[in-house]
């Protein structure tokens, strides 16, 4: 992809990239915890040339400033705000780890044509009982261990040399960013998140907005199952071995199935197969 312009969109940091006559949806991507814009070379190089996509940091990552809130609602809130600054219309949302939550809770509150969940459940499970059952290391001077633990099962390792090398280069894991970011997980209940992120999946589901679910490996049924109660038209696809980090580790088939005009049409490159 080519003609990018750096700069901050309404308050955030971002590269908007491609033609501003382009006639496909433009694409937002939002990136995981502690990293930053920069996670998304690879998939952008994959991108059509044209495409208009705005590469976001988000708030307290990158170059963008720190933020008072870091609720899923007060992200989108300031997201929504740097995209209308772009002046994107209805993009497709697509988003890695956290930025997959965020991207879902966007959706619900504002106009989009689509969203990448890439690698992000919506309930916090058992990755949340594991923050809240170390809460104070987590609080403390030595929370970088419990950081280290977490990525030590993210799967970096496996990914080629230079992904590796840009993944530890952008990631910049201060506490703030975790105690704000994982606040919700750590203050309010499971029956209570659950709710919220059914709330935003019915608005999701009102609207028919297309969404897209991507992963490693078969999500597991209870929450396939839970996901699809609310929003019965999810689809569900499969990069195999493509771990955490598929926009680095398959950039080309991601791309294929983010490059649709919406995100949960079937029958793209990479899927055959493999969706559900």
């Amino acid at each position: 992809m080519s003609d990018t312009h750096i700069q901050l969109h309404g308050g955030l940091a971002g590269d908007l990239h491609g033609d501003p006559d382009d006639p496909r949806p433009p694409l937002v991507l939002l990136h995981g915890l502690t990293s930053d814009r920069r996670l998304w070379g690879p998939l952008l190089a994959e991108l059509p040339a044209g495409r208009r996509v705005l590469a976001l940091d988000l708030p307290g990552h990158g170059g963008s400033p720190r933020s008072a809130s870091y609720t899923p609602e007060a992200v989108a809130a300031l997201l929504h705000r740097a995209v209308m600054a772009t002046g994107l219309d209805r993009p497709v949302l697509a988003g890695h780890s956290l930025g997959g939550l965020l991207a879902t809770v966007y959706a619900a509150a504002h106009p989009v044509r689509g969203v990448v969940n890439i690698d992000q459940p919506l309930l916090p499970g058992p990755f949340g009982e594991l923050l809240r059952g170390n809460e104070a290391l987590l609080r403390g001077p030595d929370y970088l261990r419990l950081w280290d633990r977490l990525n030590a099962g993210m799967g970096i390792d496996t990914l080629p040399p230079a992904a590796q090398h840009l993944v530890r280069d952008v990631t910049t894991p201060r506490q703030d960013l975790l105690l704000g970011y994982w606040h919700d997980i750590l203050t309010r209940s499971e029956d209570e998140i659950r709710e919220r992120r059914e709330q935003d999946l019915a608005a999701l589901h009102t609207r028919g907005v297309p969404y897209r679910h991507v992963s490693a490996g078969e999500v597991p049924e209870p929450y396939r199952a839970w996901l699809r109660s609310v929003l019965p038209g999810a689809v569900f696809t499969v990069l195999p071995s493509a771990g955490h980090f598929p926009h680095l580790s398959h950039p080309r088939e991601l791309a294929a199935l983010i490059g649709e005009r919406s995100a949960g049409s079937a029958g793209s490159a990479g899927s055959e197969g493999s969706e559900g």
